[in-house]
């Protein structure tokens, strides 16, 4: 089959499409990939740099949708099925192993690109928003780097479950069309978003980004509000001074879904059914960026690195 495969930590231009035997395992589903998505834990790993490092040389991957050659018998899956699945490594090859618990079945009405471009975005806003920050009908929830792939997958969550008003940080006018087509109430500019918003406003701060607008995220929260920390994309680590809390009995949350749900067993599914109606009736629908083909993996992760996209970006199999 052909793959993807890590040689040499020389980042994404070195790694090497090449010819190698397909995967096979008598306890794990195997797949005929259609579509992966690509991330930034593969850029990463071109370079050495992310916490999971193979042996080399390896075939990056973690999230793929295709159609199952084999299953394990009692894992519900068969020959044919179209599923997504998150198979942690090997998914940029033309075949690719899950276990069952983390293979899911796919509906028809969902393409492959976007099947490729759920699990991780979609999971980890669940798990913040639902799970860990208890979303209510009609609350307001303000969502930073909403124009990005776990934006606007916030943005969708937050209103196929009920919430009132969501509100979109961005930091260009082209971001917040984005924002808005994925279904955000409002938008808002990121320099002076406080200002726009206004202070005690908001239920629930969803927040991928960190740095300095973190203070000012605390002080949009109303009366039992809660900041959801999933990331750092601002690049700075940001830090609180706990009085601001207890002003307004609000709390700052921490959101580790992969490190949670994956050493869960069950959990990822039962995600994932909680979901399928709204992924089914288009409710959640994954904002697909630029697709390339296998062999141009390369240029899809420069892609990701120089942050020329929006949206998900795909290999195509």
């Amino acid at each position: 089959m052909r793959a993807i495969q890590i040689t040499k930590l020389e980042g994404p231009e070195a790694i090497e499409l090449v010819d190698i035997p397909a995967p096979t395992a008598d306890d794990a589903v195997i797949i005929d990939v259609k579509a992966a998505g690509v991330a930034f834990p593969e850029l990463l790993q071109t370079r050495g740099q992310y916490q999971i490092k193979p042996e080399l040389p390896f075939v990056p991957g973690a999230e793929v949708a295709g159609v199952v050659v084999a299953a394990p018998e009692g894992s519900g899956l068969e020959p044919g099925d179209r599923v997504a699945a998150l198979c942690s490594i090997g998914g940029f090859a033309e075949t690719t192993l899950s276990s069952p618990d983390r293979t899911f079945k796919l509906p028809d009405s969902v393409s492959f690109e976007a099947g490729a471009s759920f699990m991780f975005n979609y999971g980890t806003v669940y798990f913040a928003l639902i799970e860990r920050g208890n979303l209510a009908a009609g609350e307001t929830v303000l969502v930073h780097g909403a124009a990005g792939g776990i934006g606007t997958a916030a943005i969708q969550v937050a209103k196929a479950y009920g919430a009132g008003r969501v509100i979109g940080v961005v930091s260009t006018e082209a971001k917040g069309e984005i924002a808005l087509a994925a279904g955000a109430d409002e938008v808002v500019l990121a320099d002076g978003f406080l200002d726009s918003v206004g202070r005690a406003s908001v239920d629930i701060v969803v927040d991928p980004v960190g740095g300095d607008r973190f203070t000012d995220s605390v002080r949009a929260m109303r009366e039992q509000g809660r900041l959801l920390v999933i990331g750092f994309t601002g690049g700075s680590i940001p830090e609180v001074k706990v009085n601001r809390l207890l002003l307004n009995n609000v709390s700052v949350v921490g959101v580790g879904w992969g490190a949670f749900a994956m050493t869960k067993p069950g959990h990822l599914m039962k995600e994932w059914d909680a979901m399928l109606p709204h992924l089914s009736s288009g409710a959640l629908a994954p904002v697909i960026g630029p697709s390339f083909p296998l062999e141009k993996a390369s240029d899809a992760l420069v892609c990701l690195e120089q942050r020329a996209a929006t949206g998900k970006v795909v290999l195509t199999v």
